[in-house]
């Protein structure tokens, strides 16, 4: 893979802008003042991402069935069937992930919609064109939720010192980037209260999910990016940024901000790392694993009998596989889980990476 040369502006940018895009009428300006740059800097370093392949969108990230409905689901295909079957899910609009991974169940999607009956009828679209049953696997309890990437300090090249466009800046000369929320922090515990919040205060009504469809495809790289949005949806600018802040607030976005693919950094060693666990030792369990740094998400599934028996997911993130599997072992010790039956897996290809879709019936 062909790496993008990133310029030390770019790397400030997705260290520190995944989450907490400035919620006021020139938020580009208002990145750029804290860089130290100029707005039209940014705007040009964020559209080289776009072409880089490195940004999907900027924009918003959505907690599972907080507006819509959303499904983890599985199947096992024969390998001479994988692409045809892959792209028979991908012809579904709501799927906006699609895995390879390496186990007998190896293909892996998550099919959106507007509601559950939405999924219910693409998977059984899937199902008849096919002729391959899919497993599904809703959520039972997140315990963590941050697909947040961290390039880190003194990383291999292509993400070391470069002549950016305000100079030559060293990553070690960056400031420190704000850190993801941990499961147990006591100024930003989403994953667990997420949904407690949205049933205390008022519910998604048909005016944020008419703004949550014109967002899917992230904002537009001019100055006044919200007024444009607000267009879009029929809305005023003030009326966007303020339901954009309420949902960030009730948890139904998690994250706001700069949504990267995090294989085009160099991070394509992605396990998902499962296991059997007793049914009143899961939630202890996972709340210790989601406070694993190098955990990126941490839920609870249902088994399903005799195909599938763990209940406790997680996923681990790195450049190289053999670091990953000593990441999913020593945390595994730490958490008492090195002796129940588990497994790892790697994902081999992506079929589909793109965020959810709430237009899809």
């Amino acid at each position: 893979m062909t790496m993008h040369p990133l310029t030390g502006l770019e790397i400030e940018l997705i260290e520190h802008w995944q989450r907490g895009l400035p919620l006021e009428p020139r938020p580009y300006a208002a990145m750029a003042e804290r860089l130290g740059v100029a707005e039209k800097a940014v705007i040009t370093a964020l559209g080289h991402l776009y072409d880089a392949g490195i940004l999907s969108r900027v924009g918003a990230t959505l907690r599972p069935n907080t507006a819509g409905a959303s499904l983890l689901a599985a199947m096992c295909v024969p390998r001479g069937r994988l692409d045809e079957v892959a792209a028979i899910v991908n012809a579904e609009p709501g799927v906006n992930h699609n895995y390879e991974r390496e186990h007998e169940i190896n293909l892996w999607f998550v099919v959106t919609g507007r509601d559950r009956a939405a999924l219910d009828t693409a998977l059984a679209r899937i199902r008849a064109a096919s002729g391959i049953d899919v497993l599904e696997l809703p959520l039972v309890k997140s315990y963590h939720i941050d697909l947040g990437f961290s390039i880190g300090r003194g990383a291999p090249s292509p993400l070391g010192d470069r002549d950016g466009m305000t100079g030559r800046v060293a990553v070690a000369d960056l400031p420190e980037p704000a850190e993801f929320p941990r499961a147990g922090d006591p100024l930003q515990d989403q994953d667990t209260a997420a949904t407690t919040r949205v049933e205390r205060q008022a519910s998604v009504d048909t005016h944020d999910i008419c703004l949550l469809q014109a967002l899917e495809h992230g904002l537009t790289l001019d100055p006044a990016p919200y007024a444009a949005l607000a267009a879009r949806c029929g809305a005023t600018e003030a009326d966007v940024i303020s339901r954009i802040g309420r949902l960030v607030d009730m948890g139904v976005i998690s994250r706001f901000g700069l949504i990267v693919r995090h294989r085009a950094l160099g991070i394509t060693a992605n396990a998902m790392a499962v296991w059997d666990v007793a049914d009143e030792d899961v939630d202890g369990i996972g709340a210790c694993l989601a406070r694993e740094p190098a955990v990126n998400l941490c839920y609870r599934r249902p088994r399903r009998l005799p195909d599938w028996p763990f209940n406790l997911f997680c996923m681990v993130h790195g450049r190289e596989r053999d670091e990953v599997r000593g990441e999913i072992a020593a945390m595994a010790g730490r958490a008492g889980l090195d002796r129940l039956p588990n497994a790892v897996l790697f994902s081999r290809r992506c079929f589909r990476q793109r965020g959810p879709s709430l237009r899809a019936a």
